[in-house]
């Protein structure tokens, strides 16, 4: 007998491949991009959006023809704390923060959700639920602590630095990034409770919410229009590489660019697919995994220094992101089930 479940989606097999595919490449981007420029977090977040968008006018909005079915003024809510999110995660980059770092913070939503959970919607927990957060904790604090004993400035490679900041100074800019994560962490967690009321009250529109997510924060954008024009700069100065296709030089961060737009859009899309075909365990788990794998290839391929506390904080986050999704004991009812199903059968 086969423990193996039978794919009879294949949607949601199609999905959870292009979730590893898409999300796990636009990590890799992510990464070319902020060794070039780790200040480029607002370019990328912006070419992120604008796509987005358009795409979204297109194929959601039909060109201004689908009317919205969510209120405008609660989208007006959801866009300001979903921008600030995605500007804060994206310009973390330039304090001094490792990828590998940001993506051990990001994997604690579940505690933000949690302590969210429990101070706006009063909800209560189970034992299992508060040991794994606090094995998240645990562990994101560890990693914490230990990139910040080794803090160094963050360089881009399209700048030539003179002169070595101080320690001091190089610590201060590593914090406020560290405040940057925690402050979209939270307000992640809350923009997320915020949209479980709107779907309660709306219904559940998440093809619509993803565009107008993405089309109202455009404005935004205007008071970054200095920083985004700065890296664009450096972007489009980059070295050249010859595209075949195109038969000319193209700068090769503009490609990297180009690159996480794309994935992130399949990404995104794929969660999207993902959340209507599984149950949303299946969801957190597809995507934890995934950010496991993103990690290790980070770590390996861009070689980022990754101590043994960094790997135990890293378990201490994934075993307890896994117990608190209850992957373990919902594994072993399945097997129980297939198990009474094959002595029937017997």
């Amino acid at each position: 007998m086969s423990f193996l479940p039978k794919i009879t989606n294949w949607s949601a097999a199609i999905a959870i491949a292009l979730v590893f595919v898409g999300c796990c490449s636009n990590v890799v981007f992510l990464e070319l991009l902020v060794k070039y420029d780790p200040g480029s977090g607002n370019l990328i977040t912006f070419a992120q959006f604008a796509f987005i968008a358009i795409e979204g006018f297109i194929f959601t909005h039909r060109l201004g023809k689908e009317p919205p079915r969510i209120g405008f003024k609660d989208y007006t809510i959801l866009v300001a704390m979903f921008f600030t999110v995605s500007v804060c995660n994206n310009y973390a980059f330039d304090f001094n923060i490792p990828m590998p770092l940001h993506m051990i913070f990001r994997a604690g939503s579940l505690i933000a959700n949690m302590i969210m959970g429990i101070l706006i919607l009063k909800k209560k927990y189970e034992f299992s639920k508060y040991f794994s957060v606090l094995l998240i904790t645990f562990g994101i604090i560890i990693c914490t602590i230990v990139s910040g004993s080794d803090v160094k400035e963050s360089k881009s490679a399209a700048k030539v630095v003179v002169e070595e900041a101080d320690p001091a100074t190089v610590f201060f800019w590593w914090t406020l990034g560290i405040t940057l994560l925690t402050v979209a962490l939270f307000l992640s967690a809350r923009m997320g409770i915020y949209q479980e009321v709107l779907y309660k009250r709306y219904g559940k529109y998440p093809r619509e919410a993803l565009y107008y997510t993405h089309l109202l924060p455009l404005p935004g954008f205007l008071l970054l229009t200095g920083n985004i024009w700065e890296h664009w700069k450096i972007c489009a100065a980059s070295p050249p590489v010859n595209v075949p296709i195109l038969g000319l030089g193209v700068p090769i961060v503009l490609l990297y660019l180009l690159g996480n737009v794309l994935t992130q859009y399949v990404c995104i899309s794929s969660v999207y697919v993902l959340t209507t075909e599984c149950s949303s365990l299946t969801v957190t788990l597809v995507v934890t995994l995934r950010k496991f794998v993103s990690l290790l290839f980070s770590i390996v391929y861009f070689q980022n220094p990754f101590t043994i506390y960094h790997w135990i904080g890293t378990i201490c986050v994934f075993y307890g992101t896994i117990v608190f999704t209850e992957v373990i004991p919902s594994i072993k009812r399945s097997l129980a089930g297939r198990q009474k199903e094959g002595k029937k059968v017997d």
